[in-house]
């Protein structure tokens, strides 16, 4: 017969068993992050595990990016199942609130997870509110940048004292820049670009009507007043140069890195993501000296596009989340954002202040020299229509691709974009 003493030790180890087992939370996670961030977010998920063990687990599924991914959320929240958190875009915030897909991010959830509106750019916090509420946890930006070759613009005399190009304050000095290096023939082109795709040239576009305070959507209405002047003043800087071969012509996104990565194109725009190619590639030996900087400003004054990964929590239609549970699924958001700096690794901008103001962050290169554009940074209209794989994005990209090659002229691209756009209301 056991004593009572050892009994009672045995029904405080149960307990205290059982009290671990109900404590332990598993986190379902979706994302939609493939290649280089997808291995840097499974490296901080595998930390977070880590340093969560015997508490909270993240149990991580990577879906396909676009509009599988979303279409996946929307199906599942109507069915119970969706997952607890996943990795959302802060451009299809708006539709997601429309359908119902997401929970707020309440008062009380920033309290419990530490984190508040002053640890982020104003850009990034309203990119994640609607009326007035928050529906996401920002984990970054990731805008667009000009990429450029060290050693072809130093060879011509068309690099500043610290180190960037020549002419990023106006458009006749980044054009003459462009005119010079075509002019000292050592590349196919002066400038690469996604020539081809109008949706990613979007973001070039975009943020040349935002350096004129132009706006896509003004009180629900698709260029309203002087904004199709903006847009064809955009449209046309973009077209001149490449009719002027200063430009790469119906260039896809494969070919736009080729041609810069083999030192056919000095400089190119594209977004932060190609960081690591270019770290990786001038590691190996691969790759001659390069640097990436903020947009030239065309217009009268810096703007650049961006969009953001966030964290949302899905709304199952009828399935109540427990408050444990959503403890948890705060402390996996929280988490992650305070410990962001190793995501910046991908080149994005960690949407988190403190780590961008962190001595660490200020030494990693070439992301401490753009992040400055976070005070420049510019959303996608808040619109259902707008965003991620967003059905605007396909009518603008039937007119930007003939425009920019040529074959069409800006007014008349722009004359036809307002009216679809606007009748698809």
């Amino acid at each position: 017969m056991l004593k009572q003493s050892t009994f009672a030790k045995m029904l405080l180890a149960a307990a205290l068993m059982t009290t671990s087992a109900q404590a332990e939370e598993t986190v379902v996670w979706w994302d939609f992050l493939a290649g280089g961030d997808g291995v840097r977010m499974k490296q901080m998920i595998s930390d977070f595990n880590a340093a969560h063990e015997g508490k909270i687990t993240i149990d991580a599924t990577t879906l396909e990016w676009g509009v599988p991914f979303y279409s996946k959320v929307q199906t599942s929240a109507a069915v119970d199942e969706a997952p607890d958190v996943m990795t959302y875009h802060a451009s299809r915030i708006p539709l997601a609130v429309k359908q119902g897909i997401l929970q707020e991010i309440t008062a009380g959830d920033w309290e419990k997870m530490g984190l508040s509106e002053a640890d982020y750019a104003d850009a990034t916090w309203n990119a994640v509110t609607i009326d007035g509420k928050q529906y996401a946890v920002p984990l970054d930006t990731h805008p667009i940048v000009l990429y450029y070759n060290k050693d072809v613009l130093g060879e011509a005399g068309l690099l500043t004292e610290d180190g960037t190009p020549k002419g990023l304050d106006s458009r006749e000095g980044f054009t003459a820049t462009l005119q010079a290096l075509k002019d000292a023939g050592s590349v196919k082109f002066p400038l690469g670009s996604v020539t081809a795709d109008g949706n990613f040239m979007f973001r070039t576009i975009y943020s040349l009507m935002g350096q004129q305070d132009g706006e896509l959507m003004t009180d629900g209405e698709f260029l309203a007043g002087d904004n199709k002047k903006k847009l064809e003043n955009a449209l046309a800087v973009l077209a001149e140069w490449t009719n002027d071969g200063l430009q790469s012509t119906y260039t896809d996104y494969p070919a736009t890195v080729a041609l810069f990565t083999t030192g056919d194109a000095a400089m190119m725009i594209n977004g932060v993501w190609e960081v690591p190619t270019m770290v990786d590639l001038h590691k190996d030996g691969k790759l001659f000296e390069w640097g990436a900087v903020e947009l030239p400003v065309i217009f009268d004054h810096p703007a650049t596009y961006a969009d953001s990964h966030v964290f949302a929590i899905p709304a199952n239609k009828s399935k109540e989340m427990t408050a444990e549970k959503r403890d948890a699924v705060l402390e996996v958001m929280s988490w992650i954002s305070q410990n962001s700096l190793f995501w910046a690794t991908a080149g994005h901008i960690p949407a988190y202040g403190p780590v961008t103001a962190s001595d660490a962050y200020k030494a990693m290169e070439p992301n401490a020299t753009y992040s400055s554009l976070t005070e420049n940074m510019i959303f996608d209209p808040k619109s259902p229509l707008a965003g991620v794989a967003g059905p605007i994005f396909d009518v603008m990209s039937t007119y930007f691709v003939p425009t920019l090659n040529g074959e069409m002229e800006p007014a008349e691209a722009v004359e036809e974009i307002e009216y679809e756009l606007n009748d698809m209301q």
